[in-house]
């Protein structure tokens, strides 16, 4: 049996219109939430793996409001480019494979939160 692969079929942001074209009023301090919508390699579907992408500047002045905060489901970049984020959830996904789509989405979910991650059948 040969293994399941994911693949990047869309990125989405309910927080940004054009991820394409968008540019942060605060280049060195931002973060908003993405939709990475991945689906097995070769088949329909698409399931969406979230995550917060932001700068570590950003990622400070959430802590001065709060005393600690987990780290867990968020993408760190120094600036905004939206090729090099679609780039590293690429390279991202093309490390993981499993004989389930179960299995993959849990590795996928290493980074990011999926849609069905406490899902309970």
């Amino acid at each position: 049996m040969s293994k399941i692969r994911p693949t990047l079929k869309r990125l989405h942001s309910p927080d940004i219109s054009n991820l394409e074209t968008h540019h942060p009023e605060d280049e060195e301090s931002f973060g908003f939430l993405i939709q990475a919508m991945f689906g097995p390699e070769g088949a329909q579907g698409e399931e969406s793996f979230d995550m917060v992408v932001c700068t570590p500047k950003w990622f400070e002045k959430q802590i001065l409001d709060d005393s600690a905060l987990s780290g867990r489901h968020h993408l760190f970049v120094k600036r905004y480019d939206i090729e090099i984020i679609r780039a590293f959830l690429i390279q991202y996904a093309r490390t993981c494979a499993g004989e389930t789509w179960q299995q993959v989405a849990e590795m996928l979910s290493r980074i990011s939160k999926w849609e069905f991650e406490d899902y309970r059948s």
